[in-house]
């Protein structure tokens, strides 16, 4: 039920509206045979606001009229015809200053340096998806005490370089983006896609991560009504959309939230806090509670209107910590002495609350780089409210092993076994992200130390442990067929790499893997409880390998063994009673991996040995008697 209008602003101003666009921005109403559209725009500091337009002329604005003490601008326009897709922009007054600038909560744009809005209030879309919806909240409600009990393999995508049009490499629409992705979703085995940034962005070159118009799907590839295409297609074929989300800080383009009236209104105002050094943008002011009125009715939007299935969001440390990016002298303690900030926790609370009184079968996912306790603990438990959180330790950490030379990986074994120490102190997604594999970084095959052929094995044997170690899944595009080089924004995936044996072979190892995945239920069905990972082998620097076992609710298990060595090694392990454990799923082709071994009593105990080649890994079944075999 959205917000009754007389009472819109009051809840606008107090941090409660989360329908806040239908009450700002540009609203619609059809009578008499004609339309009558409603622009209101927030700008408290402004000495005069007025709208400019195609439909009523650039140059002679049409003035509005302040209809709240706290800022509210507003004025009605009566048209005989659609002005659907029109471009508009406010103009700004203040202090003998004039500023064109584009509605912050225009649901679609032109983006780039002009960054005219244009009127969309009709949308054409017919949404098909109720079957997707009844899935999503049954497979993402929890069952028998275990959260979230259910396999997620995320895909992440940039949509303007995941694949181009040969010959002019202009990018792909929406539509056909969905078209192309789906079926490549669907063949892999992947439950979810993950798109970077979507939202209204000037420049390219952030990726998507410096926004200026957050309620309008960007131009590049479409209009709205295409993007909601691009979604109820993912769901028609059971592929659910989680969106990068960014509610910490938007760039200083002209036309966009910087100043937006004149002075710092939707950026903080004190030095301290209002500029991130690094990426030259400013931060929200989470303590105004417009500025909550705009971002949660933001969230709601997408969830709403869109249909989207999570949102993950973006540099929640530069939001939390009153440090972030600054040195001693540059920042101001938090009311009780520490670095915390305050407000932003209160905000993410707020958040969370919101999005899942509404919707309780969503994603929320933070990406948050430090060691703020309770990311994913409920808000009544004191924690933020999240589902998820990267583990961004567990992929640094990770990486660094790989790129050491298997002669001197003892020495950072932790790499392997500390994860588990704290996998459950968090609702953990383990994620290959873009953010790995640019700027000097390295792809993921080249992260693997040593020759060509070896780079292939040890990466099938990362993949095997990423997969199989608590946590949902997550990989960037283009890793699965192990892209030599580092992510390009400008240009299409490497797709000719799949003509060569190692690439192609490696893509069907992955897309193999991640049906074992789906059909397992015993590495993904208990996440983020203790009770689902055991260990066989956790402390065997010296051969650089590991051993464990995974559960699923019912009790049954599967066992991993992953050698990270430069050698043939050999295995005798701990394991329940039984008869005979077979290899049900391996990284390689070669024949000296042990597929079937007896299990042997000794003293009481049970023990299965086998043997794995130099850098590979198996994953091995128990049967209790000599006969079936079946996986």
């Amino acid at each position: 039920m959205s917000v009754c209008v007389n009472l819109a602003p009051f809840y606008f101003h107090q941090g409660t509206n989360f329908y806040a666009y239908k009450y700002l921005g540009c609203n619609l109403e059809k009578k008499d045979n004609k339309y009558h559209y409603t622009f209101r725009t927030w700008a408290p500091n402004a000495d005069e606001v007025g709208l400019v337009s195609d439909f009523s002329g650039w140059d002679t604005p049409i003035m509005m009229k302040k209809v709240t003490d706290n800022g509210v601008y507003e004025v009605c326009y009566e048209s005989n015809v659609s002005l659907e897709k029109y471009p508009y922009k406010f103009l700004i007054r203040n202090g003998g200053r004039e500023f064109l600038k584009g509605d912050p909560y225009a649901r679609f744009s032109r983006g780039g340096a002009d960054g005219a809005s244009l009127i969309f209030c009709e949308s054409k879309h017919k949404w098909t998806d109720k079957k997707w919806l009844n899935f999503r909240h049954k497979q993402q409600s929890s069952e028998g005490g275990y959260y979230l009990s259910c396999p997620l393999n995320i895909y992440e995508v940039h949509l303007a370089s995941f694949m181009r049009h040969d010959g002019d490499n202009s990018v792909l629409s929406y539509r056909e983006a969905a078209d192309v992705l789906v079926l490549y979703l669907k063949y892999m085995g992947y439950t979810h896609i993950e798109l970077m940034p979507v939202q209204e962005h000037p420049y390219d070159g952030s990726w998507g991560y410096q926004v200026c118009g957050f309620y309008a799907p960007t131009s590049r590839f479409g209009d709205p009504d295409d993007f909601r295409y691009f979604v109820n297609k993912m769901h028609q074929n059971g592929i659910g959309v989680i969106m990068d989300w960014v509610p910490a800080h938007f760039p200083k383009d002209a036309w966009g939230l910087y100043e937006f009236d004149g002075v710092p209104l939707y950026e903080y105002q004190g030095k301290d806090r209002m500029e991130s050094q690094t990426w030259g943008t400013r931060f929200f002011d989470l303590g105004r509670e417009e500025v909550q009125s705009f971002l949660i009715s933001n969230a709601l939007y997408f969830l709403r209107e869109f249909h989207i299935d999570g949102l993950r969001a973006d540099a929640v440390a530069s939001m939390l910590y009153l440090d972030y990016d600054r040195t001693l002298g540059e920042w101001i303690p938090n009311t009780s002495g520490g670095r915390e900030n305050l407000e932003a926790v209160a905000f993410f609370r707020k958040l969370n609350t919101a999005v899942f009184s509404e919707f309780s079968d969503v994603l929320m996912i933070a990406e948050e780089s430090g060691s703020f306790n309770g990311i994913t603990k409920p808000c009544y438990d004191g924690g933020l409210g999240f589902n998820l959180k990267w583990n961004m330790g567990w992929a640094n950490d990770f990486y660094d092993y790989l790129l050491t030379d298997p002669l001197f990986r003892k020495y950072k074994h932790k790499a392997l076994n500390f994860p588990i120490m704290y996998a459950f102190n968090e609702n953990y997604v383990l994620p290959i992200s873009h953010d790995e594999v640019v700027h000097g970084k390295l792809s993921l095959i080249n992260k693997m130390y040593g020759e060509y052929e070896n780079k292939f094995k040890q990466m099938r044997a990362a993949l095997l442990m990423m997969m199989s170690y608590p946590g949902k899944k997550m990989m960037f595009m283009g890793t699965e067929f192990a892209q030599f080089r580092e992510w390009d924004y400008e240009n299409s995936l490497e797709w000719f790499m799949l003509d060569y044996p190692n690439h192609r072979a490696m893509r069907d190892y992955v897309c193999s893997l991640n049906r074992f995945y789906l059909e397992h239920s015993e590495m993904w069905e208990i996440d983020f409880d203790p009770r689902g990972f055991e260990w066989i082998l956790a402390d065997d620097a010296d051969h650089n390998s590991i051993a464990y076992i995974r559960k699923n609710k019912k009790g049954k298990e599967l066992i991993f063994v992953i050698n990270y060595s430069g050698s043939e090694e050999k295995y005798s392990l701990r394991v329940d009673k039984g008869r005979y454990a077979k290899c049900i799923f391996e990284t390689g082709l070669d024949n000296n991996i042990t597929k079937e071994t007896k299990i042997v009593n000794k003293n009481g105990e049970y023990f299965m040995d086998i043997t794995l080649p130099p850098f590979s890994g198996g994953v091995y079944k128990i049967y209790k008697s000599n006969y079936n075999f079946k996986a």
